[in-house]
């Protein structure tokens, strides 16, 4: 009996120590087919462990690292892995206080937590923050099990298997040597394309943008010479289009097709805009709005991960039309930026007219400079609303059918062509201008986030995302407090 304990003991210590030898670094680099495209295992395992954790990394190792433990059964890493329990309420139910709760703790309660969401009819915080912890349950027992594994089998073509699939293929455990051999065979049948993924991610584009848009602001603010200002804000500009590249040749479309995208191709839309009307008159306070709104948007994307999904998902049939998919949607985009660096310029001014003084001169001079934006913005915004009805024509038989985002695009245009027609006409003062076109933005906020939040319907649902109802109602919250707090003005 004692020599069975033994063989038994040394047995589970060798399949401990094959885990430790198979889970390492070189995993980053295997082929894997997920979400209807093959990816790096890198890339999914990162989403997949920022999903389970709502952080980038376990225990200071490689995502893939962590994937691989858990698939081939490292029972330390099974045991000591936490997932969020945030909710009050979910705490009770756990029984627990703690926000971050083990795994191994709460997997045995799965049905307890699936009565609990059935019995709440109302959609509420409680009954959402149930269903995302399902979610995760879920998926941490899809990758215990290996079946978030598809690994290429290598025949007359190649074709995809799961983790336990390949196993009862190769009949023995697997090995570093297979693992590598399979990311080998793959890059040289197919092309090592796909690892660009990796490359794109562990760049940090975004967030050395972010960095190169806040040393714009600052050298702005300490140095009267615009030269190195005009660097940083150069160097942010090329970042993003590094990013937004890469994104192109590894989709293979447009990088307007999510949130995320919309939102990082808007500041990005903004700054060039920046640039270019700056250059055009002669003035640096358009350099600070463009950097304003970029790191605005920057910051968006890299902190709002629940509001913002940055994984790049195979499109829907009505998406794959890339000629318009690149004309419509990005220019609805670089419309927004238009129509928010007016919205920046606006609220500065408010906030300088209220605790400096400013001339009726000065505040002409700053109307005028939002007005240019807006015409930019207005005429984007009308260019892409025609092509949006010839995609619809092309893509549903008919120009126009009154769907959330085409009728709200509609009111947001008539919006600024009201405006600039009142400004044009000087029916709308300068200083009643700048109120109305900060308060404007307000509509393509509801056109942008809010058809998407919000009202989620209409045949625009491959646009539509979870969460932010929370961000947009706080958004529009300020906006309207700025605008009854500062409504007073103070001229010189």
């Amino acid at each position: 009996m004692k020599y069975l304990s033994l063989i038994g003991a040394i047995f589970f210590l060798s399949l401990q120590t094959s885990a430790t030898t198979l889970c390492d670094n070189y995993l980053e680099k295997l082929p894997i087919q997920q979400g209807g495209r093959v990816k790096p295992l890198f890339v999914h395992s990162k989403e997949v462990v920022k999903f389970l954790t709502d952080k980038s990394k376990f225990n200071n190792q490689s995502p893939a690292v962590t994937f691989c433990k858990l698939s081939t059964g490292d029972q330390k890493t099974i045991d000591t892995i936490k997932l969020p329990t945030p909710h009050v309420e979910v705490q009770k139910l756990l029984g627990t206080s703690e926000k971050m709760t083990l795994a191994k703790e709460i997997l045995p309660k799965a049905n307890l937590l699936r009565g609990a969401y059935m019995g709440i009819s109302e959609e509420n915080s409680y009954k959402k923050a149930l269903q995302k912890l399902m979610e995760r349950i879920q998926l941490l027992n899809a990758v215990i099990d290996g079946t978030q594994w598809t690994l290429p089998h290598f025949g007359d073509e190649i074709s995809w298997a799961s983790l336990n699939e390949v196993q009862k293929i190769k009949k023995q455990p697997l090995s570093k040597e297979y693992l590598e051999g399979l990311t080998s065979e793959y890059i040289k049948r197919k092309t090592d394309h796909y690892l660009l993924e990796n490359t794109y991610i562990k760049a940090h584009f975004t967030g050395y943008a972010m960095l190169a848009c806040i040393l714009t602001i600052i050298f702005l603010v300490l140095f009267k010479n615009q030269l190195y200002s005009l660097l940083f804000a150069a160097t942010a500009l090329g970042l993003q289009t590094a990013s937004l590249t890469m994104r192109v040749m590894i989709s293979g479309r447009a990088p307007v097709t999510n949130m995320y995208e919309t939102v990082l191709f808007s500041g990005y839309g903004a700054l060039l805009l920046a640039l270019i009307i700056g250059h055009m008159r002669k003035e640096k306070l358009f350099i600070y709005v463009g950097a304003g709104y970029n790191l605005i948007t920057l910051f968006m994307v890299i902190f709002a991960n629940e509001m913002l999904d940055s994984s790049i998902k195979p499109l829907v049939p009505v998406l794959r039309d890339n000629f318009w998919l690149s004309t419509h949607v990005t220019t609805i985009i670089l419309s927004y930026s238009g129509l928010g660096l007016s919205w920046v310029l606006s609220n500065m001014v408010l906030f300088k007219r209220k605790f400096s003084k400013i001339d009726k001169k000065d505040e002409k001079y700053y109307a005028d400079l939002i007005y240019t934006s807006i015409k930019y913005g207005t005429v984007l915004l009308a260019a892409g609303i025609i092509l949006g009805g010839v995609w619809a024509d092309y893509s549903w038989g008919r120009f126009w059918g009154w769907d959330p985002k085409e009728t709200w695009s509609l009111i947001v245009l008539c919006i600024y062509m009201a405006i600039l027609h009142g400004k044009y006409t000087n029916w709308i003062p300068a200083s009643r201008f700048i109120h109305f076109t900060a308060g404007a933005f307000m509509s393509v906020m509801m056109a942008w986030f809010g058809v998407n939040y919000i009202l989620a319907s209409g045949l625009h649902s491959y646009g539509f995302s979870q969460g932010g109802a929370v961000f947009l109602g706080t958004f529009f919250a300020v906006q309207i407090i700025i605008l009854i707090i500062f409504k007073g003005k103070k001229n010189a």
